[in-house]
């Protein structure tokens, strides 16, 4: 659940965990095969720690991918798959960019509810979360930015994300005329560069990051002959700044599966 700033009742950022705390979190999720009879307090470090696992292990080729969903001011639903760029277990958001002019992102400005599924089928796990969306900070989106290769960062200009085209040659059309907008020259299969020249890219303004600020998560686990184990936890959140929320702590319950 979610206050409004300014709310009476303002509550407080639960405390960083020690590095050692973290070490027994990592280890007590990677390790069972079920969770605890008494419900762990920072279910959000469990769904970090088997992001964490997934990734070493190399289940899939993304591991961070996650399907989100958004709905419409009409009440259609709809989802699709990002990559979960960050998750920060406290104060407990994940981050992932996109086009700010795509059809979620525009959902968003209505409703800013989300909700994400992140599924290891390989190692039998899955996580739910449900929250808030917000913006993450231009200064966090221009770093990520700066950090992507310059076909990535081409693509942010050259495609104009849910809106209509006339056919791919005009999708990639379109491509190499921002392209040579940008300072870059592309070899005719628009996939390399003609030369080495690769000129500053400045992050679009309609392109950047949203943090998924979690009031809800649920953690499942496979079981055999469908006795899944499966609890979720809640709790409330007050935004703070264009960025941020206090959180309060998680309240977890058992669900049959």
């Amino acid at each position: 659940m979610i206050a409004p700033i300014g709310s009476a009742n303002l509550p407080t950022a639960q405390a960083e965990p020690s590095p050692l705390q973290d070490i027994t979190i990592v280890s007590d999720a990677k390790l069972t095969d079920r969770l605890p009879d008494d419900l762990p307090s920072d279910p959000m470090h469990w769904a970090d720690a088997w992001l964490k696992e997934a990734t070493a292990a190399k289940v899939q080729r993304n591991p961070n991918s996650m399907t989100i969903a958004s709905v419409a001011a009409d009440s259609q639903p709809s989802s699709r798959v990002v990559l979960c760029k960050d998750f920060v277990p406290d104060p407990g958001y994940l981050v992932f960019y996109t086009n700010y002019r795509s059809q979620k992102s525009l959902e968003w400005t209505v409703n800013p509810r989300a909700a994400a599924l992140m599924h290891w089928d390989s190692l039998g796990r899955q996580v739910r979360i449900e929250g808030t969306i917000v913006r993450s900070p231009e200064e966090e989106s221009d770093a990520y930015f700066a950090s992507r290769d310059w076909g990535s960062q081409l693509g942010a200009w050259g495609s104009d994300q849910s809106e209509t085209i006339a056919s791919h040659d005009a999708l990639v059309s379109q491509i190499r005329q921002r392209a040579a907008n940008l300072g870059l020259t592309l070899d005719p299969d628009t996939q390399t560069l003609a030369d080495d020249n690769i000129p500053l890219i400045a992050r679009p303004a309609h392109w950047g990051g949203f943090r998924l600020w979690a009031t809800a998560i649920e953690l499942w686990i496979e079981g055999k002959n469908r006795v899944h184990d499966r609890a979720r936890w809640q709790r409330d959140i007050v935004r703070t700044s264009a960025h941020t929320f206090s959180v309060t702590p998680w309240t977890g319950v058992r669900l049959q599966p």
